[in-house]
């Protein structure tokens, strides 16, 4: 966790001198996650409504890096699910107009909690999310994300709560659609 911290660090020094070329997009808006059911066999697909946030440094006229923070929630037979998501990873889009469609493959982790009663337990993993989407151009500084969609893969390790072991699981049965404003720099 920590050099990735600082890889994202890193880049992102890398990138000031691109911030003053007109050349950072930030996103934020609504994000819809559907969880299908996991290799555990335990859970059944499942939908989550919650918020997603990235940032893109825009390094050439096609290609960019991204920085991508989501978290989605859901209340399932009364324990509360919180699934929190980042990742970073390249970025290829192009202009046809005031439309901008984009593709992406991102890497990063996720982290799953849940709580009933007072009694919380969490898990971290990682992740692997590719897709793309398209923005429309408002104005110069201001565009509207039509839709995103992107396929999300996670994998949680085992671990053990209250003293009993819990297998670890992984889905590739997901899929997160978000919408909502860019804002460009």
């Amino acid at each position: 966790m920590q050099k990735f911290v600082v890889l994202i660090v890193f880049l992102g020094l890398l990138a000031l001198p691109l911030m003053a070329q007109d050349r950072v997009d930030v996103f934020g808006g609504y994000q819809y996650l559907h969880i299908g059911s996991n290799s555990s066999g335990l859970g059944n697909a499942q939908g989550f409504n919650g918020w997603d946030a990235n940032a893109t440094v825009n390094a050439t006229r096609h290609l960019g890096i991204e920085g991508d923070f989501g978290g989605a929630y859901a209340t399932i037979h009364g324990v509360s699910f919180k699934v929190y998501t980042y990742g970073g990873g390249p970025v290829l889009f192009t202009h046809v107009g005031k439309i901008k469609p984009f593709a992406h493959v991102l890497i990063g982790g996720i982290h799953l909690g849940a709580s009933m009663s007072g009694v919380s337990v969490s898990e971290n993993g990682y992740t692997v999310a590719a897709g793309g989407g398209v923005d429309v151009k408002v104005n110069k500084a201001i565009a509207v994300r039509l839709m995103q969609v992107d396929w999300l893969y996670y994998n949680l390790s085992s671990t053990t709560v209250a003293g009993n072991p819990v297998p670890g699981f992984s889905g590739s049965n997901n899929v997160r659609i978000a919408t909502g404003v860019v804002f460009r720099f």
